[in-house]
C-alpha cells in the first residue's frame, strides 16, 4: 500500500490529538482534584458516587427530622416541668389550707391564686410548636382544652405524630393530652387511657382545681381541701411518667444524631475515596503526558518535511 503525505499527516494528527487529550484530562484532574468529571471519564466510578449522594441526602434528611423531632420533644418537656411546677405550687396551698387555722381573706387570697393556676394549665394544654399543637394528638391545628377547661377535640382522636429517623426507624414525638390531663371527674378513673372516660369532655386535672377552688369558695364541704392532696399527687405522678417517656426519647433522638453524624462523616470518605484524584499519581502522569506530547510535536514536525510546493512559494 502506498503511504501519501496525506495520511502521513492524517496520523500524525490523529495522534497529537490523542496525546493532546490525555494532557488535557491529567490537566483537568489537576485542577478539580477529581478521578472524573462527566460519566463517561468513569462509568463505575460516577454510579458508585450517584449511590454515594444519595445515601447523603437521605442521611441529611433524617438529620433535619431528627433537630425537629428534638425541638418538639423539647417544648413537650418544657411543657410538662411548667405543669409539674403548677400542680406543686397547688399541692402547697392544699397542705397550708388544709392544715392550718385560715381567715376568710387568707381563702379568697388562695382562691385567686388557684383560679390563676387552673387558667394557667389551659394555656399550657394549649402549647404550639411551630404553629402545631403539641398535646392535640394528630388535630395538630386544633386546641386542646377551651377555657372552660373542657376538651375542644374528639377523645377518640389518640394518633399520634412520627418523625423517620432513619430506615425503618420512627418515633412518635408527640404526647396525646389525655395522658397529661385526664378525662372525667372519678377519683378512681382519671381517664388518663383512650377507652377511659370517654363519654366527657372534662378535663381531670381541671376539674381537680374546681373541686379545690369550690371548696376554698364554700361551695362544697371543706373536706374536699384534703382530698385535693391526693388528688394533687395523683396528677403528679402521671407527669412525672408521661415525662420520664418523653426524656427516654429525647435522650434516643440524642444517640440517633450522634450515629446520624458518623454516617454523614463515613459516606463523605466514601465519595472522597471515590472521586478525589492522587495528586501526587496524577502529577506524574501529567509530566509524563506532556512530556509526549512535546515528544509528539517534534516528530510530527520531521515527519511532515516541506514538499517542492513550499519552496516555490
Amino acid at each position: 500500500m502506498r503511504i501519501t503525505n496525506n495520511m502521513l499527516i492524517s496520523n500524525t494528527l490523529f495522534n497529537l490529538n490523542e496525546n493532546l487529550g490525555r494532557l488535557e484530562k491529567l490537566n483537568q484532574q489537576m485542577d478539580t482534584q477529581k478521578k472524573f468529571s462527566v460519566p463517561s471519564d468513569d462509568p463505575i466510578g460516577a454510579s458508585k458516587s450517584l449511590k454515594f449522594y444519595t445515601d447523603l441526602s437521605k442521611i441529611e434528611q433524617y438529620k433535619r427530622n431528627v433537630k425537629d423531632a428534638t425541638s418538639w420533644m423539647t417544648e413537650t418537656e418544657s411543657a410538662l416541668i411548667e405543669i409539674g411546677e403548677v400542680l406543686d405550687r397547688a399541692d402547697k396551698l392544699a397542705v397550708q389550707m388544709a392544715n392550718g387555722t385560715y381567715s376568710e381573706d387568707d381563702l379568697k387570697k388562695t382562691k385567686e391564686e388557684v383560679a390563676q393556676l387552673k387558667e394557667h394549665l389551659v394555656q399550657i394544654s394549649n402549647t404550639t410548636y411551630a404553629g402545631r399543637y403539641i398535646f392535640s394528638g394528630y388535630k395538630t391545628d386544633k386546641e386542646l382544652l377551651g377555657k372552660d377547661g373542657k376538651y375542644k377535640i374528639d377523645l377518640s382522636n389518640t394518633e399520634v405524630v412520627e418523625y423517620n429517623v432513619g430506615v425503618s426507624e420512627d418515633i412518635k414525638v408527640n404526647t396525646v393530652g389525655m395522658r397529661v390531663f385526664g378525662v372525667g371527674t372519678d377519683d378512681d378513673n382519671p381517664g388518663y387511657n383512650a377507652d377511659s372516660s370517654d363519654n366527657t369532655k372534662e378535663s381531670y386535672l381541671i376539674s381537680v382545681f374546681d373541686k379545690f377552688e369550690k371548696a376554698l369558695n364554700g361551695e362544697v364541704d371543706k373536706g374536699e381541701i384534703d382530698k385535693t392532696l391526693g388528688r394533687i399527687k395523683t396528677c403528679m405522678d402521671q407527669v412525672l411518667s408521661v415525662r420520664a417517656e418523653v426524656g427516654a426519647k429525647i435522650n434516643r433522638l440524642n444517640l440517633t444524631q450522634k450515629k446520624l453524624d458518623s454516617q454523614v462523616l463515613s459516606t463523605k470518605s466514601l465519595i472522597s475515596y471515590n472521586e478525589d484524584a492522587d495528586l501526587a499519581e496524577v502529577s506524574i502522569k501529567l509530566k509524563t503526558a506532556d512530556n509526549v506530547y512535546r515528544a509528539s510535536l517534534a516528530v510530527g514536525a520531521r515527519i511532515i518535511q516541506p514538499s517542492l510546493v513550499d519552496f516555490l512559494r
